[in-house]
Protein backbone atom coordinates (compact mmCIF):
# COMPACT_ATOMS: atom_id res chain seq x y z
CA UNK A 1 0.00 0.00 0.00
CA UNK A 2 2.93 2.33 0.61
CA UNK A 3 4.00 1.95 -3.01
CA UNK A 4 0.49 2.88 -4.23
CA UNK A 5 0.60 6.23 -2.41
CA UNK A 6 -0.40 8.99 -4.79
CA UNK A 7 -2.39 6.76 -7.13
CA UNK A 8 -5.91 7.87 -8.14
CA UNK A 9 -9.19 6.37 -6.98
CA UNK A 10 -9.36 2.80 -5.71
CA UNK A 11 -5.80 2.14 -6.86
CA UNK A 12 -4.55 3.80 -3.68
CA UNK A 13 -6.73 2.25 -0.96
CA UNK A 14 -8.21 -1.10 -2.13
CA UNK A 15 -5.72 -3.89 -1.58
CA UNK A 16 -6.26 -6.00 -4.73
CA UNK A 17 -6.54 -3.02 -7.08
CA UNK A 18 -3.49 -1.37 -5.52
CA UNK A 19 -1.48 -4.60 -5.66
CA UNK A 20 -2.27 -5.04 -9.36
CA UNK A 21 -1.47 -1.39 -10.12
CA UNK A 22 1.87 -1.57 -8.31
CA UNK A 23 2.84 -4.85 -10.05
CA UNK A 24 2.06 -3.36 -13.44
CA UNK A 25 3.97 -0.18 -12.61
CA UNK A 26 6.99 -2.21 -11.54
CA UNK A 27 7.00 -4.21 -14.76
CA UNK A 28 6.75 -1.01 -16.82
CA UNK A 29 9.56 0.63 -14.87
CA UNK A 30 11.82 -2.42 -15.36
CA UNK A 31 11.08 -2.50 -19.10
CA UNK A 32 11.48 1.22 -19.60
CA UNK A 33 14.82 1.47 -17.79
CA UNK A 34 16.15 -0.69 -20.61
CA UNK A 35 14.20 1.12 -23.33
CA UNK A 36 15.64 4.45 -22.14
CA UNK A 37 19.13 3.24 -23.00
CA UNK A 38 18.02 2.36 -26.53
CA UNK A 39 16.27 5.71 -26.96
CA UNK A 40 19.30 7.72 -25.90
CA UNK A 41 21.66 5.73 -28.14
CA UNK A 42 19.33 6.42 -31.07
CA UNK A 43 19.24 10.13 -30.21
CA UNK A 44 23.03 10.31 -29.99
CA UNK A 45 23.43 8.57 -33.36
CA UNK A 46 20.99 11.01 -34.96
CA UNK A 47 22.87 14.01 -33.59
CA UNK A 48 26.28 12.67 -34.64
CA UNK A 49 24.93 11.90 -38.11
CA UNK A 50 23.59 15.45 -38.48
CA UNK A 51 26.91 16.93 -37.37
CA UNK A 52 28.94 14.67 -39.62
CA UNK A 53 26.78 15.41 -42.67
CA UNK A 54 27.39 19.14 -42.21
CA UNK A 55 31.04 18.32 -42.92
CA UNK A 56 30.40 16.01 -45.85
CA UNK A 57 30.54 12.61 -44.16
CA UNK A 58 27.95 10.02 -43.26
CA UNK A 59 27.63 8.60 -39.77
CA UNK A 60 29.10 5.23 -40.72
CA UNK A 61 32.09 6.79 -42.51
CA UNK A 62 32.73 9.06 -39.55
CA UNK A 63 32.54 6.29 -36.95
CA UNK A 64 34.71 4.01 -39.09
CA UNK A 65 37.40 6.66 -39.41
CA UNK A 66 37.25 7.38 -35.67
CA UNK A 67 38.00 3.72 -34.95
CA UNK A 68 40.76 3.63 -37.57
CA UNK A 69 42.45 6.69 -36.03
CA UNK A 70 42.15 5.29 -32.48
CA UNK A 71 39.99 8.15 -31.24
CA UNK A 72 38.02 6.68 -28.36
CA UNK A 73 35.12 9.03 -27.74
CA UNK A 74 31.76 7.52 -26.97
CA UNK A 75 28.55 8.47 -28.72
CA UNK A 76 27.29 10.50 -25.77
CA UNK A 77 30.32 12.80 -25.85
CA UNK A 78 30.32 13.06 -29.64
CA UNK A 79 26.62 13.98 -29.68
CA UNK A 80 27.20 16.64 -27.04
CA UNK A 81 30.07 18.10 -29.06
CA UNK A 82 28.01 18.08 -32.26
CA UNK A 83 25.14 19.90 -30.54
CA UNK A 84 26.81 22.32 -28.14
CA UNK A 85 30.39 22.74 -29.37
CA UNK A 86 30.37 22.60 -33.19
CA UNK A 87 33.90 23.99 -33.49
CA UNK A 88 35.28 21.14 -31.36
CA UNK A 89 33.28 18.62 -33.39
CA UNK A 90 34.62 20.16 -36.60
CA UNK A 91 38.18 19.73 -35.29
CA UNK A 92 37.51 16.03 -34.71
CA UNK A 93 36.05 15.66 -38.20
CA UNK A 94 39.08 17.40 -39.74
CA UNK A 95 41.42 15.16 -37.79
CA UNK A 96 39.83 11.96 -39.10
CA UNK A 97 39.54 13.11 -42.73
Amino acid sequence: MKQAKGYFGRRKNVWTVAKNAVEKAMSYSYRDRRAKKRNFRSLWITRINAGARQHGMSYSQFMGKLKANDIELNRKVLADLAMNHPEAFEAIVNKVK
